[in-house]
């Protein structure tokens, strides 16, 4: 009931809350955190990723290092949901970075109920939402970045379904002090979704009042457009202390999106020998009657040769009265 509840949420809170911009528009699964490291800092990372999760992040970040990397990022969501990432970007030597990444939310299947079988017919049914991103960014110069990415956006419940095309553009700086970055982007940028389909095929009378005229005419559910979460963030970060064996960085992200409140999110990340990291931050400050909070995590590096290493990840995340999700990843640097 509780799986069933979330995902009729999702895909049409904005009839519920048409009054506001609180939840009124499609798709919400794009704006879900990829990435132990980022969630683990609060997603306060537009300033800050500059790995393989800086597909999502930032794509601006996927030029400021000079390696390739894959990661798959697993996520234990709530009511037995599950959220996956894949991402991998590859250096182009001197004419910039692409990336390519996947996004996939699993609902599980639930079992069909009607008004006279109401513990079940025996049939099921399954919901998902998915992401497809093409992404290429450059450096202008070795202070500047800019990127941006192209995605395919589709989901469905039952046998219909709705998709858009939709776009992210950031940009991000490094000063020479502190290690002072500014980033920013536009996300989710693109075309409205609406549902369709055989699930919104009905059987109609035209005129119930004329006896004898067909009264079981193939009709099709006409349902309303969303648009996609628009997100504008701006970020700050600075390294407090930069050292062979010691590094901390702090970061913040101002987050303004078309279908909530603004918000704040902080965090930080201590790492030492350049092997084992330690996490926290603190997602939607400002923002009233959010579940979302606390956050924390770690990770390990490991590096084979000068050309090859792995990284494993972990995130715990608080939400509420949602209890928690947590967040696992391992990547491959080339």
């Amino acid at each position: 009931m509780k799986k069933t509840l979330i995902i009729f949420l999702v895909l049409s809170i904005g009839t519920l809350f048409g009054q506001t911009k609180v939840g009124s528009t499609a798709a919400p699964f794009l704006n879900i955190g990829i990435g132990p490291r980022a969630v683990s800092m609060g997603g306060a990372v537009a300033a800050t990723a500059n790995d393989v999760t800086a597909l999502y992040w930032n794509p601006a970040g996927i030029s400021v290092t000079p390696y390739n990397e894959a990661l798959f990022s697993h996520t234990r969501w709530f009511a037995d949901i599950t959220f996956n990432w894949v991402g991998a970007k590859i250096n182009l030597d001197g004419m910039g970075s692409v990336g390519l990444s996947l996004t996939y939310l699993d609902y599980g299947k639930m079992e069909v109920t009607t008004m006279r079988e109401q513990d079940g017919t025996g049939e099921f049914f399954g919901a998902r939402d998915m992401s497809i991103a093409l992404s290429y960014a450059y450096s202008l110069t070795d202070r500047f970045s800019i990127g941006g990415s192209v995605k395919y956006v589709n989901q469905s419940i039952w046998n219909s379904s709705a998709d858009a095309i939709a776009f992210d553009i950031g940009t991000l700086f490094t000063s020479d002090l502190m290690g002072l970055r500014i980033g920013a982007t536009i996300s989710n940028f693109g075309t409205d979704m609406r549902l369709s389909g055989k699930d919104l095929l009905v059987l109609y009378d035209v005129d119930p009042n004329i006896y004898g005229n067909n009264d079981q005419i193939l009709a099709n559910l006409n349902t309303d457009s969303y648009p996609l979460p628009l997100l504008f963030r701006v970020g700050v970060a600075m390294d407090l202390l930069n050292t062979d064996n010691h590094k901390f960085t702090v970061g913040a992200d101002a987050l303004h999106p078309n279908d909530n409140a603004e918000s704040i999110n902080v965090g930080a990340e201590y790492t030492f020998g350049n092997f084992i990291s330690i996490r926290a931050g603190y997602k939607s400050l400002l923002l009233k009657n959010t579940e979302e909070g606390l956050t924390l995590g770690a990770g390990v590096r490991y590096d084979f040769t000068n050309n090859l290493g792995v990284n494993f990840d972990y995130a715990y995340q608080d939400f509420g009265l949602l209890d928690y999700t947590q967040h696992f990843s391992i990547s491959i640097r080339f």
